[in-house]
């Protein structure tokens, strides 16, 4: 069996009037991420993870912020069609870990909801992905609540 690794991080700054997405789920807070798509932080990174684990680019190379096509767009589907690339090179999702890097809201209560849609898009089982949370004790953007941060690992296997 073959395998590769790849590693994604994505940040995006809070002040868009429009729900908060993270992980595919919608979180009740009051406000939502600036960013040309639905900005979910989380399956950016992971799209990242994905993407780079096979040497595919990034995120930004497929679906660039100056293609209106793009405006609006739904994360899942963009992460959906990073792992048909990785399916037809003859790869399966083998694991996923995931850092979301926050200071609000609190992503307890939202993690199992997140791993289940991360799975789905990765066409893989929830026991394969981990969805995690901190916060920055208050220092950085992050700990001004100017922006989220995130950072995801994926495990490739040959098929």
């Amino acid at each position: 069996m073959k395998i590769r690794v790849g590693h994604g991080y994505d940040v995006h700054r809070w002040g868009a009037d429009k729900p908060l997405m993270l992980g595919g789920v919608k979180i009740k807070h009051h406000q939502g991420l600036v960013a040309h798509s639905d900005g979910d932080v989380v399956l950016h990174a992971v799209t990242d993870a994905v993407l780079g684990a096979l040497a595919l680019g990034d995120i930004g190379q497929h679906f660039p912020d100056t293609d209106k096509r793009y405006a609006g767009a739904d994360s899942a589907e963009l992460l959906s069609h990073a792992v048909q690339l990785c399916q037809d090179k003859g790869f399966r999702t083998g694991n996923i870990d995931v850092t979301i890097v926050a200071q609000t809201p609190k992503m307890a209560p939202h993690t199992n909801d997140m791993q289940a849609s991360i799975a789905h898009c990765l066409d893989t089982c929830v026991d394969n992905v981990n969805v995690k949370a901190t916060t920055t004790e208050k220092l950085g953007f992050v700990g001004r609540e100017e922006g989220i941060a995130c950072h995801a690992v994926v495990l490739m296997e040959s098929v």
